[in-house]
């Protein structure tokens, strides 16, 4: 996964993050009991928000209990599992599966193929669990990775095809949330792919890999019109999310949407203010 979507932990009380690191303890915890360790290397913190957003939407019956871990073995901690963290760490499992093929055709890197094998080999029952919303996800990615090598290939057109992909992922049900959750999908999906462009343009150009703002990176006001983007996409995706009827944990999601988002653009943008300067 690509972890943009996360928290800002400075701007977050105690009792939030342990809600919130419960819930990636669950996910973790249910994919290691589906597709064991191979699933557990795939974790990341993106599909906590999905968990989290999901749960406090559709307020589903949550296991609390706590375990430990080999990231955590001298200390027990919260662990919070629902239906909600399950469907999170298949489609955990499946989007890794999508990002090692994807870094085996740009950058030929051998151990993100046979990964990718030995995940999809464990996460083959998902074929049957989801067999639509895989099928529809897979004609979306089919025609993202042709677009990509087509001189279609602009940073609009392939970030929403990427936005379907999460907006997909994000409406689990048809119910009368699932116009709401596609399109808060669909935005967040766009942030994450400008995101994942904006963060490795400079490694592409030095490695001659695409990246469809390559010809933007030169401009001088390529660094505004990143942001200026980047903030439309975010603006819209918080425009769905108020949409919902949530209350429970609505802080720590407003605290990933409105701040924890943008964590590491500054970061990344800060450093390439150093560099220039």
């Amino acid at each position: 996964m690509f972890g943009y979507i996360i928290i800002n932990k400075a701007e977050m009380k105690f009792k939030e993050f342990d809600v919130y690191h419960s819930f990636y303890c669950g996910i973790c915890r249910d994919l290691k009991r589906k597709f064991g360790a191979v699933g557990q290397l795939s974790l990341s913190y993106d599909m906590t928000f999905l968990a989290m957003l999901l749960t406090s939407l559709y307020e589903p019956e949550t296991q609390i209990s706590s375990c430990k871990c080999a990231a955590h073995p001298f200390e027990r901690h919260e662990t919070r599992n629902n239906i909600y963290t399950e469907y999170a760490a298949d489609m955990n499992a499946l989007f890794a599966c999508y990002k090692c093929q994807d870094d085996w055709e740009d950058e030929k890197k051998l151990w993100r193929l046979v990964y990718g094998k030995l995940l999809e080999g464990r996460a083959g029952r998902l074929r049957e669990a989801y067999a639509e919303k895989i099928r529809q996800i897979s004609l979306l990615m089919q025609d993202f990775y042709e677009t990509e090598r087509s001189d279609k290939a602009d940073i609009d057109t392939l970030a929403g095809l990427f936005g379907k992909v999460m907006g997909r992922i994000v409406a689990v049900h048809q119910d009368e949330w699932s116009e709401n959750l596609s399109t808060l999908g669909f935005f967040l999906g766009k942030f994450i792919y400008i995101m994942d462009a904006y963060e490795d343009v400079e490694t592409d150009i030095k490695k001659g890999i695409f990246n469809p703002l390559k010809r933007k990176y030169e401009s001088p006001d390529f660094e505004d019109e990143c942001r200026t983007i980047l903030m439309m996409m975010m603006s819209e995706c918080c425009r769905e999310f108020e949409k919902l009827p949530i209350l429970e944990n609505v802080e720590i999601l407003r605290n990933i949407l409105y701040s924890g988002v943008w964590c590491r653009y500054e970061t990344i943008h800060e450093t390439r203010l150093k560099k220039v300067q």
